[in-house]
């Protein structure tokens, strides 16, 4: 049974921290090969399964040093039917995977019990094309029909919501978002931005946002901004109203762009204590943020930062 999918506690003021890039982590610092960029293959091996467990509880580690809560994340954002299709997985197949996913979770959070207070289990989900590219634009009937088979198989489980990564257009958010509330599944939508702090579509933030929540009357337990530096951001963000239902920020490590990211050859990591500045300057200009991870580039090196100075700044 999910423990608090009826009553989410990252909707308190309360700091929550979550994992970092999980696939560039996996790729250049443990030289995992991933297919498409797929973590959830791991999942098939004991050598996989304890790098993702290892790799989890480094970030929950901090999470119960600090004191905060922790929002566990599946390794997940492509084991949806097209992703799976691409990597020779049936549908069957795939459901497993998510699955397996949230029990690999579930195991690590009874490790944890007496140490954090509050643990979520979050059932990662991707776009369905290119997140930084979007080229084949789905209407929301036909993203609600796509992502719907993902979010059913996580609504069978222990997770306590789903969350949209990459997500680079409205319409694809508008789907998601129709699909949980559906089958009863709190819901984030996680929008990724370019370097003008636009979606890749070209659409705004604001607009995005209050677009999704025009149209879904607001399903989205709340929005994040995921994989951009803090700068490419910082500067869209003003406005009454829209900036509230902002809880959460998993921003890269580096200040190059998603095309120059997909063309690099090594690993930019940016610089951990400049980036856990950076979130201080995010949490004054977001009045409800509260949840704090990382993306490309990230290791629990960027949390461990960002933790430390944003309490010291709440101090």
């Amino acid at each position: 049974m999910a423990r608090y999918r009826d009553a989410l506690p990252q909707l308190s003021n309360n700091l929550f921290l979550t994992d970092g890039g999980i696939e560039t982590a996996l790729i250049y610092q443990h030289g995992f090969e991933l297919p498409e960029f797929a973590a959830f293959v791991l999942l098939d091996s004991q050598r996989g399964r304890e790098a993702l467990a290892s790799y989890l509880r480094g970030y929950a580690d901090v999470a119960a040093r600090e004191g905060t809560g922790f929002v566990f994340e599946t390794a997940t954002y492509r084991a949806s039917a097209d992703w799976a299709r691409k990597i020779g997985f049936t549908r069957e197949q795939v459901a497993d995977f998510n699955r397996r996913a949230i029990d690999l979770l579930c195991d690590i959070r009874r490790e944890y019990e007496d140490r954090i207070p509050h643990m979520v289990i979050s059932g990662c989900l991707g776009p369905r094309g290119d997140g930084y590219n979007p080229t084949d634009i789905m209407t929301p009937r036909e993203a609600e029909a796509y992502h719907r088979e993902q979010i059913a198989t996580f609504a069978d489980t222990e997770a306590d919501l789903v969350a949209a990564y990459t997500i680079p257009y409205v319409e694809e958010a508008v789907g998601i978002a129709r699909a949980a509330r559906s089958l009863r599944m709190p819901s984030v939508i996680s929008f990724t931005v370019e370097t003008d702090g636009r979606l890749p579509s070209g659409q705004g933030l604001r607009e995005a946002i209050e677009q999704v929540d025009l149209e879904t009357d607001g399903a989205p337990a709340y929005y994040m901004i995921n994989c951009a530096h803090p700068t490419h951001f910082m500067d869209v963000l003003s406005g009454d109203g829209w900036l509230e239902r902002i809880r959460a920020v998993r921003a890269n490590a580096s200040l190059m762009s998603h095309a120059e990211l997909e063309q690099a050859e090594e690993l930019d990591d940016g610089d951990p204590v400049q980036f856990g500045r950076e979130h201080v300057e995010l949490r004054g200009l977001l009045p409800n943020l509260n949840i704090f991870g990382g993306c490309c580039g990230t290791d629990h090196r960027h949390v461990d930062q960002v933790s430390r100075a944003v309490l010291a700044a709440a101090a």
